[in-house]
């Protein structure tokens, strides 16, 4: 299922489609998936792409009401010019958007699934960690959004589509913000319960708008009630303006401290005390469940991209590729005295340590030592064939190491493989500029043993 953007709040709009249409463009219909009062998103097959894809038609009494025409119209433009423009593994994809007088649709990613309304309730809560990572993976979208140019205004459960236990799209950006075109706000824009206190004012927004969102949907997962609560819209928008709302933990008392903490601070009024960047707030995300919380001593996806983006290696990497480094590669952790590489055996893989350090080993006499964020058993990848390794690394603390099979990496993007080879070409000249001193100083200290 997809979220469809649709507005339900208007009575007397006529559905343009009493009965489903075969065809919309070169766009075959497989199934209607929702209808509101001003669209109606199906699913279809592009023959051209040979892939499922959601279609939001806009009816076109909507678009020529008097009274609600120009908003309407505001909205499907926004999101038509978005087609193409945000590229991100977490952002539902706008494909195409045609409109003419007859009809006008968005095309865009299907995504198999639900949104996250279905988990707002009390009695279906998703567990704290799977939250934890929901958010932190939208948190991460939003910020490539906003370093786009686009704030999106609506983020709500309804425009976050679920698919597996973590995996979420966000959707819908018809009432974005976008630096490129806006010129002035349009108001009525938004989901009053999910505004922050800067949106119901009518104020100029940035970014932390929807920061202050994502908290809303953040306390709604983790207590299946909503902060600020209200008999109507006026009521509602009194207490996001006027009051605090109680804590996550007081509603539900075994919520961990530390994201407690992080709920209240994305839902303070005042945007200086609010988090100021999206980094800020995804690291905490990332950091907020200690091992105890974590069944099995797993990675979370958080905490794998945050250590990534941490490491130097990944210096030039975006956090598109990133999530696709992260997508192909398998995490372990290994105590001290563990054998990852053994000299003359033959590999396919290799490593980049995230914690503790490794021994670089050669006939039993050590090389080197190498520390969290350096790479190791890259000339298997560099070497295109089989490799025979040259030398045994072995841990020398207990260690978190990412390996990487160098047929994996093979068919990632070739933008990601091209960072790769940056990162690797540095590692290089590295290490020789370091062998070449350590030889300049074995020459210099066999002159003077001469002298």
């Amino acid at each position: 299922m997809v979220s469809c953007g649709m507005e339900n709040t208007r009575p007397g709009a006529i559905p343009a489609f009493a009965a489903e249409p075969q065809k919309i463009g070169k766009y075959e219909i497989i199934s209607e998936l929702g209808k509101g009062a001003t669209s109606a998103v199906y699913r279809a097959y592009d023959p051209f792409q040979g892939r499922q894809v959601a279609i939001k038609v806009v009816f076109p009494e909507a678009l020529g009401d008097q009274e609600y025409g120009r908003r309407y119209r505001k909205l499907f433009v926004t999101e038509a010019s978005l087609a193409g423009k945000l590229s991100h593994p977490h952002i539902a994809a706008i494909y195409d958007a045609v409109s003419s007088e007859d009809t006008s649709y968005i095309v865009m990613e299907y995504v198999e699934g639900t949104t996250l309304e279905p988990y707002t309730h009390h009695n279906s809560l998703l567990p704290v960690r799977h939250i934890v990572e929901i958010i932190y993976k939208c948190a991460k979208a939003l910020q490539y959004a906003s370093n786009q140019g686009v704030i999106h205004r609506d983020i709500k459960p309804a425009n976050i589509l679920l698919a597996g236990e973590t995996d979420i799209k966000i959707s819908d950006f018809g009432a974005a913000l976008t630096q490129a075109v806006e010129t002035t706000q349009v108001s009525g824009i938004g989901s009053p319960a999910y505004m922050s206190p800067e949106q119901v004012k009518e104020q100029s927004l940035t970014y932390q708008t929807d920061i202050f969102s994502l908290g809303v949907v953040m306390y709604q997962l983790l207590t299946g009630r909503l902060p600020f609560q209200g008999a109507n819209n006026y009521s509602m928008i009194y207490q996001i303006i006027n009051i605090d709302p109680p804590s996550p933990i007081e509603v539900r008392p075994d919520i961990p401290p530390r994201i407690d903490a992080i709920v209240t601070r994305a839902l303070h009024k005042d945007t200086a005390r609010r988090y100021q960047t999206w980094d800020e707030f995804a690291h905490d995300l990332a950091t907020a469940l200690g091992a105890e919380e974590r069944p099995g001593q797993g990675f979370a996806e958080s905490e794998k991209f945050d250590r990534l983006r941490g490491l130097e290696f990944f210096r030039q990497f975006s956090d598109v590729e990133l999530w696709e480094v992260l997508r192909i590669a398998s995490w372990s952790r290994y105590p001290r005295d563990t054998v990852l590489i053994r000299e003359n055996d033959i590999g396919s893989s290799f490593f980049i340590l995230t914690s503790g350090e490794v021994r670089v080993m050669k006939q039993e006499r050590q090389l080197n030592v190498l520390a969290a964020g350096e790479c190791f058993g890259e000339m298997a990848y560099l070497g295109k064939q089989k490799f025979q390794r040259s030398a045994s690394v072995v841990a020398r603390s207990d260690i978190a190491v990412v390996e990487i099979r160098a047929e994996t990496l093979a068919k990632a993007s070739e933008l990601c493989r091209h960072h790769f080879h940056g990162a690797f070409l540095e590692l290089l000249v590295d290490r020789l500029a370091k062998a070449n001193v350590r030889l300049s100083q074995l020459l210099l200290d066999r002159n003077v043993s001469v002298f």
